[in-house]
């Protein structure tokens, strides 16, 4: 009963979805995320990658955008759907089954941020190679 007086910040409630990873408007899926209250969480298997080994790629994150790197050089990038706090990044990538990398990253919401995002991806960087 005590969880009917907090205030609705204070109770977690996860959502989920996922956002496509590509420009050209094919429905790729490549990007599952998981959203709380103080963080996001996404998984990237973006198929434009497909061959790149995970050790060649890095992942920066700004307070709006997310950038992936394959060998030093920009392949791939967004703007995201919130405020992040770049400090609070987590990252983690691996080689995939099927040939295409897999990014795992968690990214904490930027203090003073409130609200959802609803997603992880705005839109889709000039820059990627999709």
């Amino acid at each position: 009963m005590d969880d009917l007086d907090k205030p609705l910040e204070e109770l977690t409630v996860d959502t989920r979805g996922i956002d496509h990873t590509s420009r050209t408007g094919i429905q790729d899926d490549g990007c599952a995320w998981t959203e709380r209250a103080d963080s996001v969480e996404a998984v990237l298997r973006i198929p434009g990658l497909r061959g790149q080994p995970s050790g060649s790629l890095s992942v920066d994150v700004t307070p709006t955008s997310c950038t992936v790197s394959s060998f030093g050089m920009a392949v791939w990038s967004c703007l995201l759907k919130g405020r992040a706090n770049p400090e609070s990044v987590a990252v983690d990538v691996s080689d995939g089954a099927d040939a295409v990398p897999v990014i795992e990253l968690r990214i904490g919401k930027a203090e003073g941020t409130s609200g959802r995002w609803g997603g992880f991806i705005e839109s889709i960087g000039e820059d990627s190679i999709l």
